[in-house]
């Protein structure tokens, strides 16, 4: 995976994983995306229309794992 944005923080993660509201990131511009599954890879983020869009719990497996 390339670089992520350096707002992408496993604090930052925890609270969307603990509020369990369909949230992910975007790993090129950090922008929050909303009503993604906790898996989600690869979506296309709204914000910057890079594909790099992965959910709160996949975020949580990539940076804690």
């Amino acid at each position: 995976m390339a670089k992520s944005h350096l707002s992408i923080t496993l604090d930052r993660i925890i609270e969307m994983v603990e509020r369990d509201d369909n949230e992910g990131i975007c790993g090129a511009c950090g922008e929050d995306a909303y009503g993604v599954e906790p898996d989600a890879r690869k979506y296309l983020c709204e914000s910057c229309g890079e594909c790099r869009v992965y959910g709160a719990q996949e975020w949580l497996l990539m940076v804690a794992g």
